[in-house]
């Protein structure tokens, strides 16, 4: 599985790849970079002032500064210009931190705003054949959950690891400055932090990756569950499917307690190490100021550079796990960017033929899998305005040619032509553009009725809206409803029955005026009533118009110009109704078990 990847902790190319996606607010970047260059210097200013305080005016040991000058002899109006000054400091590393924290959130978020936009670009121009191979819940998992681990990297992730090292980096130069022993106290508790940290780190990764499984095996089981709720709930397997899941969120569950517990031990043992140093230092420097050899703010100062110092120490372990997590993510992103679109436009396109053109299948072979083929050496050809049928047993392969025709699929021999040049010689895109499909499983987006009619062309206009509408049977329904038109639909177009479902996929393919019509077991889902509406929308929809029929009801088959008969891949009858009856062949088979009722029905 993709998430099982642990990724590097640094990976030169993926972070060169992922820092385009900032190049375009390098500005903001850059600001953000300067602000927290400001907020590490003023975080050693802060002691510096106490410890001026502290040997000036409180326990007098000073030595001359550059600030005397500008100081009182006075104590109370001297403490109090430090005061004000500490009080500045505090000031702008608020709205340092401010601005610096906006900036970076902000920057974060409108990057992965254009990863998410390209991520779903590429998508939509994957071919079917990807889709038919990768859950849509780990697609999902990879625009959501890594996306955001992403974002994490950007706004709290590498512009703040350059300020960590700048704020360890002016802290030891200034602890330097005041007392190397004082400074060696502090360090040497380093590499047991470093120990630590290490063990953290190792800790956390195992769980990280543990939780990017379990998320992953969540999406992908609550869209395919959520999405078959009907079947499930019919066949009572509620409670089974409630155990299933329980264990998959029990993984996750698990996974983020391992994560609890290593957060949980890390950061006492830090600030343990660290109270051990500070009492280091006290003894130390307790003994020194007796002496002589150190001042009281020397020491004060050091306890306020302790707590500086770990603390970007322990937020470089939170950051070293965030740029792991962030590179697996990218790899896992820039794998799904990188797939290559098989079924792609020609580098010099064909123009799809502007009149009304024959649709040929020249000796045409398939298969999904290596050779398990699933057509066999298919031969047979469409004339502009025939309507053909294609009938067959479940598995001969009917559905099979409409994907190829419409090129979701590229043959592995033979041809297919419209107008006497090969489909792979038109951009798809242009090729689609002229076919009207209406499948056996009506499928309506989230919106209004005229939205899923439209589906977004604007050439549309309202009154060929309503008279697609209309020639469909379509709008004493529209009509009986509060918004007309612009009513509501949910997802898949819940609360509207199958029939519903199916008038607006005619009026959807009749509103676009396709010259091609592609009829995909259309009528199988309705009842007889419904029907009864459905045929007279065909009979609309195919005049004029070049029409596959894929049908289960003999009442569109009879309708047919011609027809075809596939079985186990081949095509091996054609002609009308009446003459494929009197070869006595697999048509007439197909009619004594499936039509002939059909046939008795109609006429009654």
């Amino acid at each position: 599985m993709d998430e099982e990847i642990v990724g590097k902790a640094y990976d030169r190319r993926l972070m060169r790849r992922l820092l385009t996606y900032m190049w375009p607010y390098r500005r903001a970047v850059a600001f953000s970079l300067i602000c927290l260059l400001v907020n590490a210097v003023l975080q050693v200013v802060g002691p510096l002032l106490t410890k001026l305080a502290v040997d000036k005016y409180l326990v007098p040991q000073h030595a001359p500064t550059p600030l005397d000058r500008f100081l009182s002899t006075s104590a109370w109006t001297g403490i109090t210009q430090i005061s004000l000054l500490y009080l500045a400091v505090l000031v702008a590393t608020l709205l340092i931190e401010f601005t610096q924290s906006y900036l970076m959130q902000w920057t974060g978020q409108r990057a992965m705003f254009d990863l998410r936009r390209q991520i779903m670009e590429h998508l939509q121009k994957l071919d079917v054949a990807f889709y038919d191979r990768h859950p849509v819940g780990r697609l999902v998992t990879r625009v959501t959950t890594d996306v955001d681990v992403l974002n994490e990297l950007f706004s709290s992730g590498i512009v703040t690891i350059v300020a960590d090292v700048a704020m360890l980096s002016f802290v030891l130069a200034a602890m330097c400055k005041l007392s190397l022993m004082l400074t060696a106290i502090l360090m040497a508790v380093t590499p047991l932090v470093v120990l630590a940290t290490i063990a953290f780190r190792r800790s956390v990764t195992e769980s990280y990756r543990r939780i990017r499984v379990a998320v992953a095996k969540i999406n992908a089981y609550l869209q395919e569950h959520v999405t078959g709720i009907t079947v499930l709930q019919l066949f009572n397997r509620e409670k089974r499917s409630m155990a299933e899941f329980e264990a998959i969120n029990r993984e996750h569950m698990v996974a983020f307690k391992n994560a609890i517990f290593a957060y949980g031990w890390f950061y006492p043992v830090v600030e343990f190490l660290g109270m051990l140093s500070v009492g280091g230092m006290l003894a130390y420097g307790g003994f020194s100021i007796r002496r002589g050899e150190l001042t009281m703010g020397v020491l004060i100062a050091f306890f306020q550079y302790g707590m500086r110092f770990f603390r970007p120490i322990q937020d470089l372990s939170e950051k070293y796990n965030i740029l792991q997590s962030a590179m697996a993510a990218s790899e896992r992103v820039f794998a799904l960017l990188d797939t290559k679109v098989q079924i792609a436009a020609p580098a010099a396109p064909q123009p799809f033929p502007a009149q009304a053109a024959a649709i040929e299948f020249d000796a045409v072979w398939f298969a999904y899998k290596e050779e398990d083929w699933v057509l066999r050496d298919i031969s047979f050809a469409i004339q502009p305005g025939e309507t053909v049928a294609v009938v067959g047993h479940t598995g001969a392969g009917k559905t099979t040619l409409i994907s190829l025709l419409l090129r979701y699929y590229d043959v592995q021999r033979g041809s297919i032509r419209v107008g006497g040049s090969d489909i792979r010689e038109f951009d798809p895109t242009d090729l689609r553009r002229h076919f009207g499909v209406v499948l056996q499983d009506p499928y309506l987006f989230t919106g209004t009725i005229e939205d899923n009619i439209r589906l977004g062309t604007a050439r549309i206009t309202d009154e060929e809206l309503e008279e697609a509408a209309d020639k469909v049977n379509l709008t004493d329904f529209i009509r009986s409803l509060p918004e007309g038109f612009s009513q509501s639909v949910r997802e898949r177009g819940n609360g509207l029955s199958t029939g519903q479902k199916q008038l607006i996929n005619f009026a959807r393919a009749l509103a676009h005026n396709p010259r091609i019509l592609i009829l995909d077991e259309a009528t199988s889902s309705v009842d007889t009533a419904t029907e009864l509406k459905v045929r007279d929308a065909l009979d609309r929809l195919v005049e004029g118009r070049t029409s596959i029929v894929i049908a289960h009801r003999l009442s569109t088959i009879q309708r047919a110009n011609r027809i075809l008969v596939m079985h186990k891949g081949r095509l091996r009858e054609t002609g009308t109704h009446q003459e494929l009856l009197e070869m006595r062949g697999i048509y007439w088979k197909l009619y004594q078990l499936q039509y002939k009722d059909q046939e008795a029905r109609i006429r009654t």
